[in-house]
């Protein structure tokens, strides 16, 4: 895949449903049917934290079984592991922080990459290095009153994805100070979770977000 061709599923994702589904703890005999549950219901971004077991089995599993997600990894904190993560096949590079050379070797690649950023300083370094997207990360700590001044500065096109503590009902004030979409995590899904749980996390994600969006 180019980068042409990760960055346009990307935009297309972002149209369609700007939710990462942030899959930390997944092992490898569980990835094919948890992503089965995310994709029916509208997913279309999934991450595999690094910090996960066998993370890059997980991410092999999910890019052979639905390729038309961007399937990637995140908690992504050097070039070596960007590296690892595009011989998995994965398309998108997630991390906690801003590192310049992560950013650099992501898109190197071809990948999509999307840096944590907690202040407009972090947020126009990252996007000068070439980031795709901005997580805004801990979203405890870019409230929406940060979010609404950040979002006031930076280019209108610019993807601002909130991630930590977000739940379907927070979801609201974030969009309303300027949130593009965001990143779930353990409200979505939790290792040895029940599939009928997920299920019924994934669509009220889903459904909350649509109500925001339309």
């Amino acid at each position: 895949m180019t980068g042409s061709d990760s960055a346009e599923k990307f935009a297309g994702a972002i149209r369609a449903l700007p939710l990462v589904a942030i899959l930390r703890g997944l092992v490898p005999d569980e990835a094919q049917p948890v992503g089965a549950v995310l994709v029916q219901a509208g997913w279309r971004l999934l991450e595999v934290p690094l910090n996960s077991p066998r993370p890059l089995a997980s991410i092999v599993a999910l890019v052979q079984a639905f390729p038309d997600t961007l399937v990637g990894a995140g908690t992504v904190l050097s070039a070596a592991a960007v590296r690892e993560v595009h011989a998995a096949g994965g398309q998108m590079i997630v991390a906690p922080n801003f590192n310049a050379s992560v950013v650099h070797e992501a898109r190197r690649l071809g990948m999509v990459c999307i840096p944590g950023v907690a202040t407009p300083t972090e947020a126009f370094d990252a996007l000068d290095a070439g980031a795709s997207a901005l997580k805004l990360f801990p979203a405890e700590l870019v409230s929406p009153v940060a979010l609404k001044a950040m979002r006031a500065v930076l280019d209108t096109s610019t993807v601002l994805l909130p991630v930590g503590g977000i739940t379907p009902t927070n979801m609201a004030v974030f969009r309303a100070a300027g949130a593009d979409g965001f990143g779930i995590g353990s409200a979505l899904f939790q290792p040895g979770q029940a599939i009928a749980s997920l299920r019924q996390n994934s669509t009220r994600f889903v459904a909350a977000w649509r109500a925001l969006a339309g």
